[in-house]
């Protein structure tokens, strides 16, 4: 009978520490998930402030005015205009 209490006894600890050691992983893990989700969210923030930033410099009367004022492009006149078409 002693051997049955000990072996039940022994049985409860073993499956207690189970029960520990997988809510500490459980914990560890939904901490590492907070961690990257908010990394996630800074991530997006950045990439959406990128996208405006890379809209800003490509406006197109940014690289008109670019275009005049540093290399002293202009339009050409009507005369020197050519369409080029390509076959399909």
């Amino acid at each position: 009978m002693i051997r049955v209490d000990a072996f039940l006894v022994a049985i409860a600890v073993a499956s207690a520490l189970g029960v520990v050691g997988s809510q500490h992983q459980a914990r560890k893990l939904y901490a590492e998930l907070e961690r990257e989700q908010t990394r996630m969210h800074g991530l997006e923030v950045e990439w959406d402030q990128l996208q405006l930033e890379q809209s800003t410099w490509a406006a197109h009367a940014r690289v008109e005015k670019i275009a005049r004022e540093r290399l002293g492009m202009r339009v050409p006149p009507s005369g020197q205009l050519f369409s080029v078409e390509v076959a399909q």
